[in-house]
């Protein structure tokens, strides 16, 4: 607790100084965390590869090139993002500024997830810095080859007295938490999620949640087979699943599932071939503990395993995996899985599907795959989710200028591009005033009358406002 609190107040003595408001100094923190993604490339690979056996394209895609892709955004358009916004007046505000002002909010507390342990620490970081703040980041400690490398590269690349790597399993990050921060962005499970905000009521601190949910992918109407098969194979067992944007489960109908399997059976030998094991585009599961997890899972799922199900626990490996005939209250149905498990359960009718999907928690991705833009509308219209996809997956989060966050169980908040930016920062309303028309002001004054009222309010009201635009 003493060195995190030696740690904080340096951060806090320099918060206070002003050194991260300019935007040149902005500007100089963001440079150099892309000149670290850039020259250290190989270090990052590496470890990502010791941490998940991540294959070197996969890592790329995901970790570096969203990492570098949002650096590049923010880069080119935070100069813009801080730039006072300058909103509608009304008669009796006339003669004054009237603007949002985005202000830094201070010393913020990242702490990120082991999935995509570079890209879902770094990205926010992003938007914090951008925003003008101070920030603590805490990788996680279960991906600890990347959680190592972050250690020792943040402080090479950035300020010392602005930004700090505090590393550590759950013990140091309960103590951590106990200490006051501005805003609190934590990735990661819904359990984990109740402590932090449990932790952040006792100073009224900010939260942003990014956590997950079972995503649920709905097929219907006319659809390409083949195409279909491809894209949720990609979407599903990238990362060996353990992605909080991946399809959980498959909603279709009994013809769909019996067309769908032989084709998802041909993709898989495609993509991982006759022996996925020895495949080096497949990742591994991250821990033996949650190797146990998704082994119990399978054990107690009442469904036929149909494609897949072999393991290697000394590997922490789960062969892509395809279950049907399971039902609602399966166990697969319990929790997110997070792993290379793909239940498929059959609904025959559209409208049956939905209600199937909103009788759960609001996921954080949705996906549908339809030919007809009718069954897409009509899912959109009638779900809710954090984000929506149709006929591929995953990809909506790439896109720095859409949200991406949850709703409901599966998030607060949202982050990417300019959505990180007002994330962290205060959009303080400011109205400079000066001394001008005092007659007007007259009409607030006692003593009150029915004719002060009925001026106040005209020069007050919305009409007033439209007509000076």
């Amino acid at each position: 607790m003493d060195s995190q609190s030696h740690v904080l107040e340096r951060l806090r003595t320099a918060f206070r100084s002003g050194i991260t408001l300019p935007e040149e100094f902005r500007r100089t923190q963001l440079t150099n965390l892309l000149s670290m993604v850039r020259d250290n490339e190989g270090q990052i690979l590496k470890a990502l590869h010791q941490d998940l056996a991540k294959p070197k394209f996969e890592s790329i895609l995901s970790e570096v090139d969203i990492v570098v892709n949002e650096l590049h955004y923010a880069i080119s358009n935070f100069r813009n993002w801080m730039k006072p916004e300058y909103v509608a007046k009304s008669l009796a505000t006339k003669l004054d500024e009237c603007f949002v002002r985005r202000e830094p909010l201070g010393v913020v507390l990242i702490i990120g997830p082991w999935n995509y342990p570079l890209q879902l620490l770094i990205v926010p970081l992003v938007g914090a810095i951008a925003a003008g703040n101070c920030a603590v980041i805490k990788p996680s400690e279960i991906s600890s080859a990347t959680d190592r490398l972050v250690a020792e590269l943040i402080p090479k690349y950035l300020s010392q007295d602005c930004y700090a790597v505090v590393r550590g399993g759950s013990e140091q990050t309960k103590a951590l938490l106990q200490n006051r921060f501005d805003h609190i962005f934590y990735t990661g499970s819904q359990a984990v999620a109740r402590s932090v905000v449990q932790a952040a009521s006792v100073y009224l601190t900010p939260v942003t949640l990014e956590l997950g949910g079972k995503c649920p992918c709905l097929i219907y109407g006319r659809i390409n087979i083949q195409a279909a098969a491809h894209r949720l194979v990609w979407a599903k067992f990238f990362n060996a699943g353990q992605s909080c944007v991946a399809p959980d489960y498959v909603l279709c109908t009994e013809a769909t599932r019996d067309a769908l399997l032989p084709a998802l059976s041909s993709v898989l030998e495609q993509f991982y071939g006759k022996e996925p094991q020895k495949c080096p585009d497949l990742s591994r599961i991250v821990s033996a503990r949650h190797f146990t997890r998704l082994m119990k899972l399978l054990e107690q799922t009442k469904g036929k395993v149909v494609i897949g199900g072999e393991s290697d626990q000394e590997d922490k490996y789960i062969a892509p995996t395809v279950v049907v005939d399971a039902g609602e209250d399966d166990a697969l149905m319990a929790e997110e899985i997070f792993g290379p498990i793909l239940p498929i359960f059959t609904v025959e009718e559209l409208e049956k599907s939905i209600e199937f999907v909103n009788r759960h928690e609001k996921p954080l991705a949705l996906y549908v795959f339809s030919d007809e833009s009718s069954v897409v509308k009509t899912v959109m219209e009638k779900t809710s989710s954090g984000g929506f996809c149709s006929n591929d997956g995953i990809v909506h989060m790439t896109l720095p200028g859409l949200p991406f966050g949850g709703v409901g169980a599966s998030g607060w908040g949202s982050y990417h591009g300019r959505w990180s930016f007002e994330t962290f920062s205060h959009r303080r309303a400011c109205l400079i005033r000066g001394w001008g028309l005092e007659r007007l002001n007259t009409l607030r004054y006692p003593p009150y009358t029915e004719d002060k009222l009925k001026w106040l309010r005209w020069t007050t009201s919305q009409q007033s406002s439209c007509s000076l635009m």
